[in-house]
């Protein structure tokens, strides 16, 4: 049986207060209890059953001790001449046996009962995890930009840690210290007095009560080191995606300086850490070491009056030896647990948060024939305060090609963020097939669009995977069809590795027209029957512009187009051309009848060609003039 998933709060809520342990777990119950896994249901039980078993022998342990001890006294207490009895020689070496037979069969249990449970808290880990990786896709792309890459994954780091965490420390410490305890209280009032289990109670609550209150203290520190280290590790990130950049600027020492910032904060906040964990220690120590005392001072008192032997002196210092080990677990679980329950709580606020754009209830698949795409009277505007679109309204017939021009700042690029429903228009509607993609299923939306945007970042792979990436289970031959249509498998085949040829991170290791190129490769992998090109050439040179062209004119026959462009060079054979301006479109028809019009478009013509003809200019007039007359660079002020 699947759990049902928690109820989900509303986007971007945050809650007042951290839920506590009892809370935590209720939410993390659907993952941690196995359903439908009766494999991993019977470690629990097993798990559990050799926990008590566990505990018995080590309740055992020290009997054995003690047994061994008054038999050895009970040696050295014969007269001098007397004949050594053979029962009690044996019994002391017997007994000596027995204890070390009991700690050894005392930690075969624990080890065998911690590999059981392992599986099934690595499991609840996995599953949370990947829960939560599948929702991050889910939700929309201004949670993304607004989050910063680095932070996210480290909220998704530690909140894997925190589950893995408290199901170990839970299940694997806290329960079988509580279990223990109890059997020394028991075992205690059993054999000696009371007094001697008012004492332990004690000295036990006390040391309980003084973890809880110096953890809370170190809470606010644990926070201030998360936070500066997430930042840390934030700028780091951001830094090394970015190298180019910083080597173009020379601004390393910038970088390494704005790092070291979060670092001395993160030292700061370390170091508050390590101090306050050393309070708390000794604190620790001396609870304990006083419970302890005055629990051998009973037990030394009633030898002297003849109401226990040596062995059982022996007795309640074993007990208390080992129950302090799991008790000072108890305070590492404790400050543990409550990281724990901060980590995984950052991973459910992000978990339990609605994406912004999701399918309606009995959403259908879009049924695409034709490929008309259709903008109603759309508005739209990030924020309410600045709007983007006023009421833009046009259609691209099907196999046709439609382009949008414009200034920057007109609202070309959100056309495309607004057609894959990466966001919802505040008003009008888009329209494929005279389906509302409103009301389709975003999958099949965007299974039926292809992108080949102007910023093509590629997966920190091979060649061959990133362009098999636009349809997974692609041959090969159809891989290397693709990347002969888009015009790069010559330069594939020339490399030695060929398609198993390494891209490096977000594809660096390639040039921008490489880059593009498998982009555009990828995509007639995917075979859409809409195809969006986003500035798909504005950023490549001329030459390779011209290239890239071609092979987008290949990809685009056929399929209905919508191009978004800023070099109006890439869209004079558009069957439409849109111009945008401030959010409207101010004109519309082909290249030719816009020029006749003298307007808007004409403008923007007469504007890059006149920059097209002075950069041409200038660069033939460098290549002509000697080394010694170049200009010379500008210089850079010493820092």
């Amino acid at each position: 049986m699947k759990p049902d998933p928690a109820p989900a709060a509303p986007a971007g809520a945050t809650p007042s207060a951290r839920p506590g342990l009892v809370a935590t777990y209720r939410r993390l119950w659907p993952y941690l209890w196995p359903y439908g896994r009766p494999d991993l249901q019977r470690r629990v039980f097993l798990a559990f059953g050799l926990l008590i078993v566990a505990k018995f022998v080590t309740m055992v342990t020290p009997f054995t001790f003690k047994w061994a001890t008054d038999a050895l006294v009970a040696l050295t207490d014969r007269k001098a001449g007397d004949a050594i009895p053979t029962g009690l020689l044996a019994a002391p070496m017997l007994l000596i046996g027995l204890y070390g037979l009991s700690r050894i069969l005392m930690a075969g249990l624990t080890q065998v009962r911690d590999g059981l449970f392992a599986k099934v808290a690595m499991h609840a880990v996995r599953r949370l995890a990947l829960q939560t990786f599948e929702h991050m896709h889910r939700l929309s792309l201004r949670f993304h930009l607004e989050r910063k890459t680095g932070g996210l994954t480290r909220v998704l780091e530690r909140g894997r840690g925190g589950i893995e965490e408290l199901s170990r420390l839970m299940v694997l410490t806290l329960v079988p210290t509580i279990v223990e305890f109890l059997l020394v209280i028991g075992v205690l009032a059993y054999e000696f007095d009371w007094i001697y289990s008012v004492v332990v109670f004690v000295m036990v609550a006390t040391y309980l009560a003084f973890t809880w209150k110096a953890t809370q203290w170190r809470i606010e520190i644990r926070r201030r080191m998360n936070n500066s280290d997430t930042d840390a590790n934030t700028k780091a990130v951001d830094s090394l995606l970015n190298f180019e950049t910083v080597k173009y600027f020379g601004a390393e020492l910038r970088e390494a300086e704005r790092y070291d910032v979060s670092m001395a904060k993160y030292e700061k906040a370390s170091t508050q850490t390590y101090v306050s964990l050393a309070v708390l220690n000794a604190g620790q120590a001396v609870i304990f070491t006083v419970g302890m005392t005055v629990v051998m001072w009973l037990a030394a008192r009633d030898i002297m009056v003849g109401r226990t032997t040596i062995g059982g002196f022996v007795l309640v210092n074993t007990m208390l030896v080992q129950l302090s080990m799991p008790l000072n677990f108890m305070g590492m679980i404790y400050r543990e647990i409550k990281q724990a329950l901060i980590d995984i709580d950052d991973m459910f606020q992000i978990l339990h948060r609605n994406p912004e754009i999701a399918d309606r209830t009995g959403a259908a698949p879009l049924a695409v024939s034709d490929g008309v795409v259709r903008f109603e009277d759309v508005h739209f505007a990030y924020d309410p305060a600045r709007p983007i679109l006023k009421g833009v309204s046009f259609e691209v017939p099907a196999g046709r090609t439609v382009a949008i021009v414009g200034p920057s700042g007109a609202g070309k690029s959100t056309l495309s963020r607004l057609l894959f429903r990466f966001y919802e228009p505040q008003s009008g509607r888009i329209l494929v097939d005279g389906q509302d993609i409103a009301g389709v299923r975003q999958a099949s939306l965007r299974a039926a669009i292809g992108m080949v945007p102007q910023d093509t970042v590629l997966f920190n792979d091979t060649i061959g995977y990133n362009i098999r990436y636009g349809r997974w289970d692609a041959s090969p031959a159809e891989v290397r069809a693709a990347a002969s249509l888009a015009q790069i498998d010559r330069f594939i085949s020339a490399l030695p590795e060929g398609y198993d040829t390494p891209v490096g991170e977000r594809g660096l290791k390639l040039s921008g027209g490489e880059k593009q190129r498998v982009a555009i490769a990828r995509t007639i992998l995917k075979g859409p029957p809409i195809l969006v090109l986003d500035e798909a050439t504005s950023a490549l040179d001329s030459f390779t512009e011209r290239e890239i062209q071609d092979a987008l004119d290949t990809v685009s026959q056929g399929r209905t187009t919508l191009v978004i462009a800023h070099r109006l060079s890439t869209v004079v054979n558009a069957d439409e051309i849109i111009v945008l301006d401030r959010g409207v479109i101010v004109e519309r028809g082909d290249h030719a009848t816009l020029l006749e019009r003298d307007g808007v478009y004409a403008s923007l013509w007469s504007r890059q060609r006149e920059a097209d003809a002075a950069l041409e200019i200038l660069q033939r007039t460098e290549a002509d003039l000697p080394a010694t007359k170049k200009p010379a660079p500008v210089p850079v002020p010493a820092e």
